[in-house]
């Protein structure tokens, strides 16, 4: 449900009027998933080791169940807006149509590429699709390549779970009023979300907006010098 109702909270959105409020859903939306994390993060292990049921030391049913039930609430709060919401019917398969795209351009480069040489190797594909799709293709190939870092990445973000917490049962968990526990580790990372979003939002990208706007005057003022 997750990676989807992202995508469907941006269809409710008219575009290009509304890509304010657009950027500000998105902002809002994970601020809403990190403030879950961290407050199930910290009091589900809460759950399982100061509750006691069952007859045993800890409560681990207590800690699974408590999420579960509350998943179930919000699943049934989010059918309850149905009537509200903007659905967008599926226009066709668009990882496909970019797969096609792209081996359309390789195949008609190889047969034309010494009678009919191109810019860029996509623009080989304009005979059978359309400028704006192969403009997109050109900004998704070059988007692709932030991508190649993410294995790294999600190895080492995965580990949050799994040595982090091995490594903190090994560890003192006292920080005075408070004592950690080691399935607590997790919480840094939600944490530091939650911080960097306002910081983003107020400071960041209006920073960003600053330079776009200042950047092609100088670009225009260089190319007239």
């Amino acid at each position: 449900m997750k990676p989807s109702i992202s995508a469907f909270g941006g269809d409710q959105f008219k575009l290009p009027e509304q890509v304010k409020q657009l950027a500000t859903f998105f902002s809002l939306y994970y601020f809403a998933v990190n403030a879950g994390a961290l407050i199930s993060i910290t009091a589900t292990p809460i759950l399982r080791e100061d509750v006691y049921c069952f007859g045993e030391q800890e409560c681990p049913s207590l800690a699974f169940g408590a999420p579960a039930i509350l998943m179930a609430v919000s699943l049934f709060i989010f059918i309850l807006g149905r009537p509200f919401y903007k659905s967008k019917p599926p226009a066709g398969n668009v990882v496909m149509l970019v797969g096609k795209t792209v081996g359309n351009a390789i195949a008609t480069k190889w047969k034309e590429k010494k009678t009919n040489p191109r810019e860029h190797w996509l623009d080989y594909a304009d005979k059978k699709y359309d400028r704006q799709l192969i403009g997109d293709v050109k900004v998704l190939m070059r988007i692709l390549v932030l991508y190649l870092p993410l294995p790294v990445f999600w190895a080492l973000f995965d580990q949050q779970s799994s040595r982090w917490t091995i490594q903190a049962t090994r560890m003192d968990g006292d920080m005075g009023s408070w004592d950690i526990k080691p399935d607590q580790m997790q919480m840094l990372n939600p944490l530091l979300i939650l911080a960097f979003i306002p910081l983003y939002e107020l400071a960041f990208y209006p920073l960003l907006g600053l330079i776009e706007l200042i950047w092609p005057h100088y670009a225009i003022d260089e190319q007239i010098r």
